[in-house]
């Protein structure tokens, strides 16, 4: 009740003014030594997913902590695992502002950051002050936006490099909306010679770390299906699915049609489903899925778990709902059994 109560008065400031706003009030409490990074034991629900032991199920989506600011702290609120990112080789300002907007009606958010980001080298050095306790911490990689398609490749390798101490996962990002270009690297073609050296380099680290790809939910299923055998063939570790959306449906606000960006929260849900049961059936389960979209309750989170997804990840339902609904998940999922 308290943050619903919060989350007015907050919502009353433009949105991403009220984003910086709380991670500004988030710091206070780090310091005052409120907030811990220890997870509360009643979250506490291990599970092993390619080859990592996570705490819960339940993680933070890429986009709320770019920068890795409070990347050992998120523990505190019951996150299994936190996803820092997307972060590129050199420092973006990203997209003009304003570039976040709320639709508080449909319990949405629609954005179009452009990967603003304080660069690899910069968010290492804080990641490497963190303690490994709590969360595991995945890191989100993707290439500046002035970096041409064909030369992508060297950005995901400075990343994958970079941060490759300091995290226990990456995802591979080449399915955001607001890069141009970046979702022509799902391209079959593009998509295997961007990842073949990324997994021969990590093959050669020690010690490897889990490659995650995160998807689009506006290909066709043709497309996901071409994606997917890419995946499988490279023995790709797990796949995030979804990214935001540029589509809009018939039902959606006039406010949601006439801003453009990429659509998370409620409305985007149905499509996540979607994706999540199309992977598992095609990959026979083999391949690790975190669903991510829309999932701002247990019975959602209940639903892409019985469609296959191992892992799920909150942002928009953590705007709108607040830290309960991050224990509730982590509690229900631990005791329940697809």
């Amino acid at each position: 009740m308290w943050y619903r109560g919060v989350t007015k008065l907050l919502f009353l400031l433009p949105a991403e003014f009220t984003h910086r706003l709380v991670f500004r009030l988030l710091f206070v409490g780090k310091a005052l030594g409120f907030i811990k990074y220890r997870i509360p034991k009643h979250c506490l629900a291990p599970v092993e997913i390619a080859g990592l032991q996570f705490p819960n199920r339940v993680g933070l989506a890429a986009g709320m902590d770019k920068n890795a600011e409070l990347a050992e702290y998120w523990s505190h609120f019951g996150f299994g695992f936190a996803e820092i990112g997307t972060v590129t080789p050199l420092p973006q300002t990203g997209n003009p502002k304003p570039r976040l907007f709320r639709l508080k009606k449909e319990k949405a958010l629609i954005n179009r950051m452009g990967f603003n980001n304080a660069g690899i080298e910069k968010v290492a050095r804080k990641l490497q002050k963190r303690k490994r306790k709590g969360c595991l911490i995945g890191g989100n990689i993707g290439k500046n936006k002035q970096t041409p398609n064909e030369h992508a490749q060297n950005d995901y390798l400075k990343g994958l490099q970079t941060l490759h101490p300091y995290v226990d996962y990456f995802t591979i990002n080449v399915s955001s909306p607001n890069t141009p270009e970046l979702r022509a690297l799902q391209a079959p073609k593009a998509l295997r010679e961007l990842l073949l050296p990324l997994v021969k380099l990590n093959r050669e680290l020690e010690p490897q770390r889990p490659l995650f790809v995160k998807l689009d939910p506006d290909m066709s299923f043709e497309q996901l299906e071409a994606v997917l055998q890419v995946l499988m063939e490279l023995k790709i570790d797990g796949v995030i699915a979804t990214n935001t959306s540029s589509l809009r449906s018939s039902n959606s606000s006039k406010k949601a049609m006439k801003i453009q960006g990429g659509l998370s929260g409620v409305p985007l849900f149905n499509r996540a489903l979607e994706r999540v049961q199309f992977i598992h059936q095609k990959t026979n389960g083999k391949l690790p899925i975190i669903a991510c979209g829309g999932i701002d309750s247990f019975k959602k989170a209940r639903v892409m778990r019985q469609a296959g997804a191992s892992l799920i990840q909150v942002y928009t339902g953590f705007v709108y709902k607040g830290p309960s609904l991050i224990q509730k998940l982590a509690k229900g999922l631990g005791n329940f059994a697809p």
